[in-house]
């Protein structure tokens, strides 16, 4: 058996994670928003590219960190 103070730190190092990954994907595309709108003199392009790799980051990734570190069904 496992013990359940290990389990239970590794699952709050893994939400931390996760919550950070979202928050560095909203960073993201706020960062791209700045530069599509020219407030940050960098071209477009990479703009729309922060934007999208930002939504990446957001939506997709979480889903596939929370799959690999699904627990083993019984």
């Amino acid at each position: 058996m496992t013990d359940p103070q290990l389990t239970e730190d590794a699952a709050k190092k893994r939400f931390f994670l996760i919550s950070m990954t979202r928050l560095s994907g909203a960073i993201l595309v706020m960062l791209g928003i700045l530069v599509v709108n020219q407030n940050i003199d960098w071209p477009a392009m990479v703009g729309y590219v922060l934007i999208v790799v930002g939504l990446v980051e957001m939506f997709y990734l979480p889903l596939v960190l929370a799959r690999r570190w699904r627990s083993p069904d019984e």
